[in-house]
């Protein structure tokens, strides 16, 4: 018998996500608190499920137009329009995807050809880099720091520009920093794009989740529209994420690409979680209100709590992490988050499985209750002193 051929070597080397890996361990163990996957703990508000559950009373199961269904488009058109005054047309600039996930690989498939470049900040969510090498581009990541608020600059960028480079991949706020983007400091990034002739793709899902100062949408910048993919979502601020569904912004010819990918894949996204986010638009906003308080006030009790216990953490100004530094205690990155899961059952991510930068920081998600929260610091203040207990 000839021996099987081997897989697909990229897809064989692409590494285990670094949050998946802590999360795994995790779950089988008793009485763990988990600061680790990012997300929300509530529930989708009621009238949107009532509004998935009346779809399906009435039979609305079978597939819709490959963009989306033309009323969901509407309603993003009409929402982009009213937070950020850009202009986009429902028929052929907006397409429904599942989740943000796919309409990132989606990007990354239509803009690459095998060897073309894409600046990456990072830290970063774990999922760009793997979905550039998987469209046969290659990932180039340009290191951010706290000195810097996380904040990429032309000039970091202008270090890592090659030939190559076709793209610049940006997430503000951002997971895991919970960084944002002024306008001022975005439109430089704008303008970098404009010289060198490249593309952005601007992943907004916590756009809602801004709390300091108000959210910058790329494409809403001058010279940024024809050249950016926006891209956004339901899960985090209306708390859908098990609906899988989001949805790309950009001119028709990019979208007219991406829509053909789709076709061949994924052929829609399902229309009961199309329906719930048509109502998500509709009527949701009280909610997102309440919840985006809610998580300014774990917010608040998070850092203050991570810089008493002696983990000098700044302040998010958006999405829902903390990302401290836990270089104080000696220990690497990976070494806090596992010998603070196995002594005081606290999951918390590692910040080198976000690239760069990441070294010597943790991330902690604050989308929990706030008593769980309570009781993370506290266990966390526990083992903190233990180490300070033992290197004396």
């Amino acid at each position: 018998m000839v021996e099987l051929k081997p897989m697909s070597v990229t897809a064989s080397e692409l590494p285990v996500s670094g949050i998946r890996r802590f999360f795994d361990v995790a779950a089988q163990m008793h009485d763990v608190i988990s600061l680790g996957v990012g997300e929300p703990d509530f529930f989708t508000p009621w009238s949107i499920r009532e509004a998935a559950i009346y779809s399906l009373e009435r039979g609305q199961t079978t597939y819709t137009s490959n963009h989306g269904l033309l009323e969901l488009r509407r309603e993003i058109v009409k929402h982009i329009k009213k937070h950020y005054g850009v202009s986009y047309k429902a028929d052929d600039e907006v397409l429904v995807t599942v989740g943000v996930s796919e309409g990132l690989d989606l990007a990354m498939r239509t803009l690459l050809d095998p060897g073309d470049e894409v600046l990456v900040p990072e830290p970063c969510y774990v999922s760009y880099k793997p979905c550039i090498t998987l469209a046969g581009g290659r990932p180039i990541g340009v290191e951010t720091t706290a000195a810097e608020n996380f904040r990429i600059t032309p000039a970091a960028l202008e270090k890592h520009l090659t030939p190559r480079t076709k793209a610049i991949l940006l997430g503000y706020p951002s997971n895991p920093t919970g960084a944002t983007m002024p306008g001022p400091q975005m439109q430089e990034i704008v303008d970098f794009a404009v010289k060198h002739g490249l593309y952005l793709i601007s992943d907004e899902i916590y756009d809602r989740l801004t709390y300091d100062g108000v959210h910058t949408c790329v494409s809403s910048l001058k010279g940024a529209r024809e050249r950016t993919i926006l891209l956004n979502g339901f899960s985090k601020a209306y708390a859908m994420t098990g609906w899988r569904i989001g949805y790309v912004c950009a001119p028709r010819e990019i979208v007219s690409i991406m829509t053909r990918i789709h076709s061949y894949t994924m052929l829609c996204a399902p229309t009961l979680g199309q329906k719930a986010a048509l109502e998500a638009l509709k009527t949701g906003e009280p909610e997102v209100v309440d919840m985006v308080a809610q998580y300014g006030q774990r917010r608040r009790l998070i850092v203050d709590g991570l810089n008493k216990i002696g983990l000098k953490c700044h302040m998010p100004e958006g999405a829902f992490y903390a990302f401290p530094s836990i270089a104080s205690t000696g220990l690497t990155s990976e070494e806090f988050a596992e010998k603070l899961l196995y002594q005081e059952r606290v999951a918390v991510v590692p910040g080198t499985a976000f690239g760069a930068g990441g070294q010597g920081h943790i991330r902690c998600s604050y989308a929990t209750a706030i008593d769980k929260i309570e009781a993370a610091l506290l266990r966390m203040k526990t083992f903190v002193e233990s180490l300070a207990v033992k290197a004396s």
